[in-house]
């Protein structure tokens, strides 16, 4: 292992500074970033391999004068360790002298960066980091900067990115522009909302991402030994998204040993933002913790590249569509199941706040099931208001004085989170 030498750390620092200042600032992410410029507190953006954070990054130095630069995600600084931070200060402080803003890239890549970044926060700088792991914040930063930072989590683009992306206004929709509007909804259903793909539309290339992931983010840096056994579950989860499943029933089905291997290893997934698990709503969350799940996946575009496919996959492609934008509204969300099912309750504080069902079409055959499972969520809940998102139907139902509103899933997704 060898040490990088001060001239090389400098010459380093120059050439990233240089390249991050060149990139393309993007289109403008639906968040907001005044909050995270105006606190103090350490700024950690986290998500998925490349959805986009370093873009963000871009644009949050975008607002700064002036600011320092380092990337850790870099093959030069494969070897850099905790030691190494006070050289790279000095560096900071050689070439930016009095510049107290710092952006740092794929933070995770250094053990022990924790310790650095609490120091120099301590010592004045404005901290931006971000990370491809959701332990990033859950363990490293829960124990070293409890109360100094802010977390952000990032998708890849929503449809309504993807739109402004293309250039496609979508205030006034006449019947031109809601055929375009169509178009693009059915290629992002099935390409996806990874920033690159959308610009070369290289399925490929959202496999690349899937396999950087499973085998550098995971299986070697976790030491994953069921290496076969690993990648078959992955690819299971992704085959099968939005069914509901046991960890038992995995076991079983995938032939592993234990139940703690599937459950860590699910846990894994979702750690990188492959995978997230909504849980069956119950007021104990002990009942919540060990009923069956529901297994859903960051993007339906990296799912096809991936995954096998049955017909009669759209529904599903925009139920997990239609989890992803509550996420990235920040919901918090379950699904709701006696003996009926309503896709998704969103809760806050305790209480269910809204109750909505996802079903590609509605036909004389499941109408009555896919309304009666929504409303059976609705009185369970004392919901007046319910929402039943399609391919492309829109009309009212009322039914034992609840209102349905039955609107084309398209339309949700471009309402503003307010909505």
């Amino acid at each position: 292992m060898h040490m990088i030498t001060a001239s090389q750390l400098e010459d380093l620092v120059l050439s990233q500074k240089e390249w991050f200042r060149s990139r393309d600032p993007g289109i403008p992410r639906t968040l907001e970033t005044g909050p995270l410029t105006r606190t103090g507190e350490v700024v950690v953006i986290t998500g998925i391999r490349r959805c986009g954070k370093s873009t963000l990054l871009r644009q949050l130095a975008g607002l700064y004068s002036d600011y320092v630069y380092v990337n850790f995600d870099d093959d030069r600084l494969m070897d850099f360790t905790v030691a190494d931070f006070p050289a790279l200060v000095l560096v900071f402080e050689k070439r930016s002298p009095g510049v107290k803003t710092l952006f740092v890239d794929e933070i995770q890549n250094v053990s022990g960066w924790e310790r650095f970044i609490r120091r120099i926060h301590d010592e004045g700088y404005k901290v931006f980091l971000t990370g491809s792991s959701v332990s990033l914040i859950s363990r490293e930063l829960g124990t070293r900067l409890t109360g100094r930072y802010i977390p952000v989590t990032l998708y890849p683009f929503s449809f309504a990115e993807t739109l402004q992306y293309r250039s496609i206004d979508t205030g006034q929709i006449t019947e031109k522009k809601k055929a375009q509007i169509l178009s693009e909804f059915d290629r992002y259903l099935s390409g996806g909302g990874f920033p690159d793909f959308i610009k070369f539309q290289d399925a490929e290339y959202i496999q690349r991402i899937y396999d950087d992931i499973l085998y550098r983010d995971i299986i070697s840096r976790l030491g994953i030994r069921e290496v076969r056994g690993f990648r078959q579950l992955a690819r299971y989860i992704f085959s099968n998204m939005a069914n509901p499943a046991t960890y038992n029933a995995l076991k079983k089905t995938l032939g592993f040993k234990s139940v703690t291997s599937v459950r860590d290893y699910v846990g894994f997934l979702e750690e990188a933002y492959l995978v997230f698990e909504i849980c069956r709503y119950d007021y104990s969350l002990k009942k919540q913790y060990v009923s069956e799940k529901k297994l859903y996946c960051i993007d339906t575009g990296m799912r096809n590249a991936i995954a096998f496919r049955f017909s009669g996959d759209t529904g599903r492609l925009l139920e997990n569509c239609v989890l992803i934008e509550l996420l990235r509204r920040k919901k918090s969300v379950f699904f709701f199941k006696n003996h009926r099912e309503c896709d998704f309750v969103t809760e806050k504080n305790g209480k269910v706040t809204a109750a909505i069902q996802v079903c590609f079409e509605l036909t004389p055959e499941n109408r009555e099931r896919e309304t009666g499972g929504l409303a059976g969520a609705m009185a369970a809940h004392g919901l007046s208001e319910g929402l039943l998102l399609t391919y492309g139907e829109e009309e009212t139902i009322e039914q034992g004085g609840r209102i349905i509103r039955v609107i084309p899933a398209w339309k949700w997704l471009l309402e503003s989170e307010s909505d």
